[in-house]
């Protein structure tokens, strides 16, 4: 696994051995490696290095309950790793935040695949409370008070203590998972974990392995049993995103479990009940995807029982201002926060954001960073806004030309392709500017027909 050296990561565990086996091996993949072997030395790591992510003992010689992981995972992704593991402890684990946990003797490889999981999908990355505020104002559905977004906000509280499958839909960057997760908020369910998992990320085995758990010995190197996030969500809710990804076999798989309520691991032989509520999301048109024969008619209908359409923020430019003033409030130091001009706002207000509001922050958390000296920020610290039009686009693989009404995969398409114009081929400038992995971005762009071109992040 190919680990950006920027990303840190601290070790508490008192085995020494272990500790010295886990620094060497995962500084060997690229990572910036950390160790303390008691509570009290971690604290003192953890305000030194800000780790990305820890690797968490359960049973440290000075704290040997939750404690730790209640006050490290409010701010940085945890994994946990104990040597007396069972369900309790796990399912426990993960209401509190863990976002895995790992029996003793680590397998070493499945660690680090664990590990890169957690650094793609964490949303609490790097300790920065400034981020994570961040994140939480740009995508919160209920920042606006458009009449599309009170529309939302109202499906919202009608089907949050409703236990019925509700399926998200809107446009990349739009804040679907943050509706998933008001409507978790506002629901029965509230204080059960969300466990949110991307269906573009996974290969199809893995996926299931994944989702479901495995028993020992399901494949070569399951050495132990594995609960599957299925059960971290019991009581709570479980969150697919991008559910348009999933393949032929884990669609009859889930649909398994919609409509029974149970579920099965990989390798066992007897069924578990599945106590979670379950909110989808895609960016696909599901039904074209059924008349086209590429997704179950029978899950589709099952998923659409409620389903909740978050508008594109060209639908809703009313609530620009109020999202750029969030925005800036959020990264205001020091109580000095910058500005927008007049002349900034309104060109904010005349471009049709086909990355959404996911474009809109990084555009404006752009702005900030260049007027922070002067506290006002102008056109000049604006990027080059185009309208796209819809019609032909310069692209890496050739144009782009749309005809009348667009459909969702030629407005995704056209927008990859002006991303792929702006930052010369470059994948990973790709990926980081949707906000997105890399791997994500990968994806979406091969199934647009962006054919990968040579080495280095380019396409």
């Amino acid at each position: 696994m190919n680990a950006p050296v920027t990303h840190s990561i601290l070790v508490i565990e008192d085995d020494a051995v272990l500790n010295r086996l886990l620094l060497k091996t995962l500084a060997r993949s690229g990572f910036d490696m950390h160790s303390a072997q008691t509570w009290a030395e971690a604290r003192a790591r953890i305000d030194e290095v800000a780790p990305d992510l820890v690797l968490l003992d359960m049973n440290l010689p000075d704290a040997r309950d939750f404690g730790p992981l209640t006050d490290i995972a409010q701010t940085r992704p945890v994994i946990m790793l104990t040597a007396y593991g069972s369900i309790n402890q796990a399912v426990e684990a993960m209401r509190l935040g863990a976002v895995d946990y790992l029996v003793k003797p680590v397998n070493l490889a499945e660690l680090e695949l664990v590990i890169q999981r957690a650094l793609e999908g964490s949303r609490l990355r790097a300790g920065d409370a400034l981020k994570a505020a961040m994140r939480g104002l740009v995508d919160d559905p209920m920042v606006g008070g458009s009449e599309p977004m009170r529309q939302v906000r109202s499906l919202i509280e009608a089907v949050a203590d409703d236990d019925v499958t509700v399926l998200v839909r809107g446009e990349s960057g739009a804040g679907k998972e943050l509706v998933a997760r008001a409507v978790h908020d506002a629901g029965q369910r509230r204080d059960g974990h969300f466990v949110a998992v991307d269906c573009c990320t996974l290969q199809e085995t893995l996926f299931e392995t994944e989702l479901f758990g495995h028993e020992r010995g399901a494949f070569t190197g399951a050495d132990r049993r594995k609960p599957g996030l299925i059960e971290a969500a019991t009581e709570g809710t479980l969150f697919l995103d991008e559910i348009g990804e999933i393949g032929p076999s884990i669609q009859a798989k889930l649909l398994r479990v919609l409509e029974t309520g149970r579920f099965r691991r990989v390798g066992a032989t007897t069924d578990l009940r599945a106590n979670a509520r379950v909110v989808v999301a895609t960016n696909r048109d599901l039904a074209q995807m059924v008349r086209e024969g590429r997704f179950r008619a029978d899950l589709y209908y099952r998923l659409s029982a409620f389903e909740i359409t978050v508008p594109p923020l060209r639908d809703r430019r009313d609530d620009i201002p109020r999202l750029v003033d969030h925005f800036a409030r959020a990264r205001a130091r020091n109580g000095r926060q910058v500005e927008f001009s007049d002349e900034a706002l309104a060109r904010l207000l005349s471009y049709d954001w086909p990355g959404n509001v996911r474009e809109l922050r990084n555009v404006v958390e752009r702005a900030l960073i260049l007027a922070s000296r002067t506290g006002l920020v102008g056109p000049e610290h604006l990027p080059p806004l185009r309208d796209p039009g819809f019609d032909a686009a310069p692209a890496a693989s050739g144009p782009v030309t749309i005809h009348g009404e667009p459909t969702l995969d030629e407005i995704e398409r056209h927008y990859l392709a002006e991303l792929l114009d702006r930052h010369q081929g470059n994948r990973r400038r790709v990926a980081e500017a949707m906000g997105v992995s890399e791997r994500t971005a990968y994806r979406m762009l091969e199934r647009h027909g962006f054919k990968g071109r040579g080495d280095g992040g380019e396409v």
